[in-house]
């Protein structure tokens, strides 16, 4: 466990393809838990870091959220040789993983957890909105996608492919950006740890 437990974000995702304008999405958003304990701020704080879920090796999180996100492709190819992209339908899940004491607190500590926790809700929710709009940002660079001389579409898929992993790289990037702001010395996640761990 490091020094200073950040609040982590983990975003997996299987190999996505793009949606077709208009296209109803199909999307699903759960919450898991995971088990700590203690009597105090300090004591809370340190059970995320026995307890919480790892990222990487060494490293635990606070929460995280992971995402599948699964596409229905329709490729068409054209009277004269080319290939278009003409449908796709998203199914997106959306996994907040959260801490969640064992035991009832007593009201003072209570009241301190509630707002950590919705703290820590609220940015995750922040993490959430980014992979909607990459997926939205997916729907407007590739609906209609077209490659020529490309009879079995095999062409128009490469293409597709680059833009995705640019797509994809900027939102890992926005992410990355978010929590490192969130994180810094009076960050929104950092104060909410000093407040957990030593309230005013």
């Amino acid at each position: 466990m490091r020094t200073r437990l950040g609040l982590i974000v983990v975003l997996t995702a299987a190999c996505g393809f793009p949606l077709v304008a208009g296209a109803q999405w199909r999307m699903e958003e759960q919450v898991k838990t995971y088990p700590i304990s203690g009597a105090t701020g300090i004591e809370l704080y340190s059970s995320i870091g026995e307890k919480g879920p790892k990222v990487g090796t060494h490293v635990r999180a606070i929460a995280h959220t992971d995402f599948k996100l699964t596409w229905s492709r329709n490729y068409v190819p054209q009277p004269d040789g080319a290939c278009t992209l003409v449908s796709a339908r998203p199914n997106l899940t959306i996994t907040y993983v959260l801490p969640k004491p064992v035991t009832a607190l007593p009201p003072a500590l209570d009241k301190l957890w509630q707002v950590f926790i919705e703290g820590v809700r609220k940015h995750e929710r922040v993490h959430a909105e980014q992979i909607k709009a990459m997926v939205a940002e997916i729907e407007t660079v590739s609906v209609g996608l077209s490659v020529p001389a490309d009879p079995k579409c095999t062409k128009v898929r490469a293409e597709l492919t680059s833009k995705l992993g640019e797509i994809s790289r900027t939102r890992v990037k926005n992410s990355q950006d978010f929590d490192k702001v969130e994180l810094s010395e009076g960050g929104n996640v950092h104060r909410l740890i000093l407040n957990l761990v030593n309230p005013l």
